[in-house]
């Protein structure tokens, strides 16, 4: 009977479980090849430098069930990067505002884009191209120079070890707690994008609203005559995109101590989303996939970046070797137009 249910599973998940498989293959392997491979250290060194694009490619999985693109999530996380390399430090009670200014920045950004779309009825490519130009400029106007002032004692709890976070802090015994030790080895960015997808994630996916997203991007005039409401839907998953891509930028501005206004990396992040959520089973014709798959994605895109300092590989073949690897995963895409044989199953 489990070995049934697992293979229904795999047949309703191909495109999650391929994703899935993918990273488990990519993971062995680099670990395999690197020379402190499967230690504490390696892990929290990875964890950290995928933690931003897992959030933006959560963030872009919103728009795209609604079977659209968001072209302002790295430009969001930009500018969301800057305001916390500005605000978050001092007391703890300054920093933890700073750190809801942060959130509730990008989700009014968030907001915005689901207003413009709905009520301006202009399509999600086009209203975020132009809002994400605002967002970038936005930033600048924020950090004109690279540069900040994040709290050292948070920077340092939140990109290592439970351990660590437990010494800094001085909770748990300073971390040598009994209860805390099977722990101690986690990397902290693993529990925040846990954390951030057990809270935030699956109650949206379970609520109403969220099965309404669904429902709009598998057939929004069949949703639209079964009075779900629609618009809510729309602005609630921009919304949620707008945080989870700020959730992104404060992490960003935690990791880095500092905030940077880079036109370049903005670009960077909102393409590699969009490739990320479509190596993790999330169909650009929306209405199926879900930020779970997104996450595994956009740690598949990394772990292949990680493998270029393995393999030494000269860094000016590494543009060439990643715009290969986004054009196969965005080109994946669109394998079930290829396949389908009625014009009108794609809008089914």
């Amino acid at each position: 009977m489990r070995v049934f249910r697992l293979k229904r599973w795999v047949m309703q998940n191909v495109g999650f479980a391929t994703a899935l498989l993918l990273l488990f293959v990519l993971l062995i392997t680099y670990n395999m090849m690197h020379p402190r491979g499967f230690s504490s250290a390696v892990a929290i060194q990875n964890s950290n430098e995928a933690v931003a694009i897992i959030f933006v490619a959560m963030a872009q999985t919103l728009p795209v069930l609604l079977g659209g693109l968001d072209l302002s999530v790295g430009a969001i996380m930009t500018l969301t990067n800057c305001i916390a390399s500005e605000v978050v430090n001092g007391s703890p009670a300054q920093m933890l505002f700073g750190a809801v200014l942060t959130l509730l920045s990008g989700s009014a950004f968030g907001l915005l884009n689901g207003c413009i779309v709905v009520y301006g009825r202009i399509q999600p490519i086009i209203a975020t191209l132009a809002t994400g130009a605002v967002a970038i400029g936005l930033a600048l106007a924020v950090r004109p120079k690279p540069g900040g002032n994040v709290d050292d004692d948070l920077s340092w709890a939140l990109t290592n070890s439970v351990y660590d976070l437990a010494d800094t802090y001085g909770f748990a015994d300073g971390g040598d707690a009994w209860w805390i030790r099977p722990f101690a080895d986690i990397p902290v960015p693993i529990l925040i994008v846990a954390i951030v997808a057990l809270v935030v994630w699956l109650p949206f996916k379970r609520s109403v609203t969220g099965r309404t997203v669904y429902a709009i991007g598998s057939a929004e005039g069949a949703a639209y005559m079964s009075g779900l409401p629609i618009n809510r839907a729309k602005i609630t998953a921009f919304t949620l995109g707008g945080f989870l891509a700020a959730c992104g930028g404060l992490y960003l501005a935690i990791q880095t101590s500092s905030g940077n206004a880079d036109i370049q990396q903005a670009g960077a992040y909102t393409l590699n989303s969009i490739a990320a959520v479509v190596l993790g089973g999330t169909s650009l014709l929306g209405g199926s996939g879900g930020a779970i798959g997104s996450l595994v994605g956009a740690m598949i895109l990394r772990v292949i970046s990680f493998f270029f300092r393995i393999l030494d590989i000269d860094p000016l073949l590494q543009p060439l070797i990643e715009g290969f690897v986004l054009l196969t995963a965005v080109s994946v895409g669109a394998f079930r137009t290829l396949r389908v044989k009625n014009k009108l199953d794609l809008f089914r």
